[in-house]
């Protein structure tokens, strides 16, 4: 199996593709010994030497399986993540992301920890070409304090089993909370902005201050109370303005508290939300997949508002696209959209603009994306193409495990 558009040195397995980890093995280098004074001539020195060789031969015939299991790491553009320091009860988040850039489709058993200070979910278990899915790690802030870690494992079986060892690590401290635990924006109408308070708590009766709140959303402004002392604690009042020109979407953000305290200069702060345009689409990105050449694909669309409406229309560069119109009034339209692939190969990406009878740029852009099969006149590995996982096993060793399953039409 390799990645759909991918040269020759991605082939998992193969001597150009990915490098053996340096992780330690069971047996390191140079700890078998041969005794040099003892020498039995019986049987079982014979089978001893017998059993020698035929590991030896094992070793020599079936090269570490960790390079077949690159394949699963491959998809994943990070594998570890630090917290830094979090408030007691915030809540904290983070999402490894990965994406299927194989052909074939990819399963995802499932997830564990190794430490129930981390709680991970997988959004999506069945991912075809160019489809993403996400790990969610969340870290219990709620019922653990101090530095803690943990590996989460995920667990591939289709098309070839694999792991990936995903690490996070954090410093929950104990003295800080926030009251609620994150900025909760919900879902807010395009162009009217939103207000949300947060009380932040520092338990103890040493100065603590809170010199600055910094982000890195320009739709963010930041206004901070005096703070609130007496003899065992310190608050404040955090109020965060969600600009009324913030963009359409999903709004997920951090606010960084600077303190004084040299032990933790920056405390983070989660903002989630959604601004909501007068029209959303869903999805905005639409994967369809392997086509063949020639073939059409539908997949649907679903366009929502807060007043009835009707579509009047798509467009499309090229007209590879195409879609009934909905004249009758709706507040919510199903439409299936349909990817003729004609005469294109390749890696095909167009922008697809849904039109209402709302007006002009009501409607956000969707992106749609196709992989179409090369045609027999073209070369195996011309760009944009893809190669199915036999053909990758016909040039991967027959031992790796990642094509185990294929190798058998190798020679």
């Amino acid at each position: 199996m390799i990645p759909v558009g991918s040269p020759p040195s991605h082939r998992p397995g193969s001597a150009s593709g990915s490098a053996v980890p340096s992780g330690r093995g069971l047996l390191s280098s140079g700890s078998v010994m041969i005794g040099r004074t003892h020498r039995s001539t019986g049987p079982w020195h014979r089978l001893s030497h017998a059993a020698i060789v035929a590991g030896a031969m094992v070793a020599f015939l079936c090269p570490t399986a960790a390079p077949a299991a690159e394949w699963a790491k491959k998809m994943f553009t990070v594998t570890s993540h630090n917290f830094g320091t979090v408030a007691r009860g915030s809540k904290t988040e983070y999402r490894f992301v990965f994406k299927n850039i194989y052909e074939e489709d990819v399963h995802v058993v499932g997830v564990r920890t190794s430490c129930g200070c981390t709680s991970p979910v997988v959004t999506q278990r069945d991912l075809k070409t160019h489809e993403t899915s996400e790990v969610v790690a969340t870290f219990n802030t709620r019922t653990f304090l101090g530095q803690h870690g943990a590996t989460l494992t995920v667990t591939f079986d289709k098309p070839y089993y694999a792991e990936v060892q995903l690490r996070v690590a954090g410093n929950i401290r104990g003295d800080v909370s926030f009251d609620p635990p994150f900025v909760d924006l919900g879902n807010v109408d395009l162009g009217s902005g939103a207000e949300r308070k947060v009380r932040v708590t520092r338990v103890g009766g040493s100065p603590w201050e809170i010199k600055d709140v910094r982000s890195a959303n320009p739709s963010f402004e930041v206004m901070l109370s005096k703070p609130a002392r007496s003899s065992s604690q310190t608050a404040y009042d955090l109020t965060l303005r969600l600009k009324p020109d913030a963009p359409a979407g999903y709004v997920k953000g951090q606010l960084l508290l600077v303190t004084d305290d040299p032990r933790a200069t920056q405390i983070p702060m989660d903002v989630e939300g959604r601004v909501i345009a007068a029209v959303t689409v869903s999805p905005q990105l639409l994967a369809l997949g392997s086509v063949q050449p020639g073939a059409t694909v539908t997949k649907n669309v679903v366009v929502r508002a807060t007043r009835e409406f009707s579509i009047t229309g798509i467009a499309c560069d090229d007209g590879c696209l195409s879609c009934e119109p909905r004249t009758t009034p709706a507040k919510v339209h199903i439409l299936p959209i349909t990817f003729a692939a004609g005469e294109l190969q390749g890696r095909i990406e167009r922008k697809l603009q849904i039109t209402t009878d709302l007006g002009e740029g009501v409607v956000p852009a969707v992106t749609v994306q196709a992989e179409v099969e090369q045609t027999a006149a073209q070369p195996a590995d011309a760009p944009g193409t893809k190669q199915s996982a036999a053909a990758s096993a016909a040039a991967t060793p027959a031992a790796a495990p990642a094509v185990a399953e294929s190798a058998v039409a190798t020679p």
